[in-house]
């Protein structure tokens, strides 16, 4: 691929199927091991994110990829992999550290009080930036075995994490919207100079190496302009029959789909999915989920149940819950 870039500066090469190595007990499951790059602005839009340290935000409709997105771009570079959901409880200090204040008050009434860091959990970006630091809770003495906090890397293996190849991380922040704009706000300053302070140890927390931040958002609230105007913004075009197809093919390889099965399911799902109040293609999860369920049940787009099935699919889909008004 041309992206107008030097081959010095590019850092993310992607095939238009990318297809990577996980570990042994997620290969089977994992929703991002395999992704099709269906337009080119998707890596070089990860390019610019890498090579300038600015986070990336990642637009579309639920379902169309957009965190397996960021699954794949992290197996794809050997980085770890962290994952914060976003709901509209969040603010910006979970994703840095959260203070166990409960197990604190509990153990000095029991007089079993322990060193202030013990209590101190990191988030996904101290464990991103500075992992060594994360894994002593930011405390400047090796603590007791007893108190060290788990790695949340999503592919922690022991592979993955001691033979070198999982230099850096990715972070993904999913869902950002569903916060209060308070906290995109509240992330600013940490992304930008990738540093802060755990204030109740008063630790500086530095990034070792800069992480790759990827955050999605189906636009259904409007972001602060500061925000915005510190990410790289990428907008996952709506998925064509085509693209739908070769996912399909790309996901399940070992399935055996005809292409003309495909391409009339895509069309059927396409037409049901724009009637009534609906005016968007479907999403890259529910075509999907639709192939597999006629795969497995043994029908086709002109089977009598086929509607009937399509549209159980579409309405159980996590954006139709909230679409009470189609029927």
């Amino acid at each position: 691929m041309q992206f107008g870039i030097s081959d010095v500066t590019i850092r993310f090469q992607s095939q238009r199927v990318q297809t990577c190595q996980a570990a042994p007990q997620q290969a089977a499951t994992l929703e991002g091991k395999t992704y099709v790059y269906h337009h080119p602005d998707i890596a070089l839009a990860i390019n610019i994110a890498l090579i300038t340290g600015r986070p990336l935000l990642i637009e579309g409709p639920s379902g169309c990829g957009k965190s397996s997105l960021a699954v794949n771009v992290a197996l794809s570079l050997g980085r770890r992999f962290y994952q914060h959901v976003v709901t509209n409880r969040s603010e910006a200090q979970e994703l840095l550290w959260t203070t166990d204040n409960i197990r604190r008050l509990n153990d000095a009434q029991a007089n079993q009080l322990l060193p202030l860091p013990a209590y101190i959990e990191p988030g996904a970006l101290w464990w991103a930036m500075d992992p060594d630091s994360a894994s002593q809770r930011g405390s400047t003495e090796p603590l007791d075995e007893r108190w060290l906090p788990i790695d949340p890397d999503v592919f922690a293996t022991a592979e993955h994490t001691s033979n070198g190849t999982a230099s850096g991380a990715v972070v993904l922040i999913d869902e950002i919207d569903k916060a209060d704009p308070d906290m995109p706000n509240g992330l600013l300053v940490p992304l930008g100079s990738l540093r802060f302070t755990v204030t109740p140890t008063m630790s500086l927390v530095a990034a070792t190496e800069p992480p790759l931040v990827m955050i999605t958002t189906n636009n259904e609230r409007e972001l602060p302009p500061a925000f915005l105007r510190r990410c790289v913004r990428l907008e996952l075009p709506p998925p064509t029959t085509d693209t739908l197809i070769e996912i399909a093919q790309a996901v399940d390889p070992n399935a055996g789909y005809d292409t003309a099965f495909l391409r009339k399911i895509a069309d059927a799902v396409q037409r049901i999915h724009q009637s009534g109040d609906r005016s968007t293609p479907c999403s890259t999860a529910e075509y999907l989920d639709t192939v597999r369920a006629c795969h497995e049940l043994n029908l086709t787009a002109d089977s009598a149940d086929f509607e009937r099935l399509t549209r159980i699919v579409l309405q159980t889909s996590p954006r139709d819950r909230d679409e009470s008004n189609w029927s």
